[in-house]
């Protein structure tokens, strides 16, 4: 808990081991015993959170393809709840990660690309092939935007900021789980039906 608040505050650089063992109220030598170092330690943090939120995503999705093909919108709420209820959940420290997570994953350094296949990928993976199940219209390039697009906005709703309350005059409640992944979810199915009818317009001008 001490690191992730850590590197979510100060990033990967502005975080230390001698700080992080101060927070946590134990000596760094102990750190170093279980976690070799502080890549070791930052991969520890991201794959907590990841890999409760992926297994979330997978049990949903094995349950949706078990009863059959499922509408897209019971696919994309699969696929981004896990996400938005992780970053509301102060009992778990969302907050923190939420920062962490959209730090990462907008990152091009390789450090934060690393964590983002290896802990993301996958699961990334089986988004877009459920998304083609879902939606045959799709071609690869308009699943993998329809899947990036829609995690971008699960990710840009995930931490509780207030600034939708201010913007809207307290019309929004970002505090409304409920209401936001409903919102979130109607958003990105929208959008993914039109990338799926620009790719078969597409598809039909190649033909012609």
């Amino acid at each position: 808990d001490a690191a992730e608040s850590a590197f979510a505050e100060l990033g990967f650089g502005g975080a230390s081991i001698r700080g992080i063992a101060r927070d946590a109220g134990v000596n760094q030598a102990m750190i170093h015993y279980y976690f070799q170092n502080k890549d070791q330690l930052y991969d520890e943090v991201i794959d907590r959170r990841a890999g409760a939120v992926n297994a979330q995503r997978d049990a949903a999705l094995d349950k949706l393809f078990a009863e059959g093909v499922p509408t897209l919108e019971k696919l994309i709420e699969a696929l981004l709840r896990p996400t938005i209820e992780m970053g509301h959940d102060e009992t778990r420290g969302g907050s923190a990660y939420a920062r962490l997570v959209v730090s990462f994953s907008n990152s091009a350094d390789e450090r934060s690309q690393i964590m983002t296949s290896q802990h993301y990928d996958p699961i990334a993976s089986r988004s877009i092939a459920a998304m083609r199940t879902v939606m045959p219209e799709l071609d690869m390039a308009a699943a993998v935007r329809a899947y990036l697009f829609s995690i971008s906005v699960a990710l840009s709703v995930m931490a509780r900021t207030g600034r939708a309350a201010r913007l809207s005059q307290g019309r929004c409640d970002d505090s409304d789980t409920e209401e936001i992944v409903g919102a979130t979810v109607a958003f990105s199915c929208a959008g993914i039906r039109a990338l799926a009818k620009q790719a078969v317009n597409q598809f039909d001008e190649k033909v012609e």
